[in-house]
């Protein structure tokens, strides 16, 4: 495999940082709600799953770019189906291991659209 992109590298790194400061807020909202350790377990599966999410479309992205359009298209559909299938095996996961909690599972799978919407408040490009 090609080297990976460091654009790549750097944008999952500021996602999986969101992710974790999101997750460390969670968990307080947990704790003062009355936390379990299905809590922190659902918590790092969520996150865990968002962040390598994420990682595989800047890969998909990065091999894309150097593809022909139609081609592209294909990979970029295929993984966009099969990421999607992977959080949805998550969170099935998520709902029938009773060691994780489903919501401290889903909610981390929220985190990047977050980190995206207040991106531009935090960094100056």
């Amino acid at each position: 495999m090609k080297k990976i992109d460091n654009v790549v590298l750097k944008e999952t790194g500021y996602i999986a940082s969101v992710t974790v400061i999101l997750s460390v807020l969670m968990q307080v909202l947990f704790v003062i709600s009355g936390w379990s350790y299905t809590h922190l377990l659902g918590n790092i599966l969520g996150a865990f799953a968002t962040v390598a999410n994420f990682f595989i479309m800047g890969i998909t992205v990065q091999k894309a770019v150097l593809k022909e359009e139609s081609e592209a298209k294909k990979l970029i559909k295929f993984s966009q189906s099969a990421r999607l299938f992977g959080l949805f095996v998550i969170a099935l996961i998520g709902h029938l291991v009773p060691f994780f909690d489903l919501l401290a599972v889903i909610i981390p799978m929220l985190f990047p659209r977050i980190a995206i919407m207040i991106r531009p408040f935090i960094i100056k490009d």
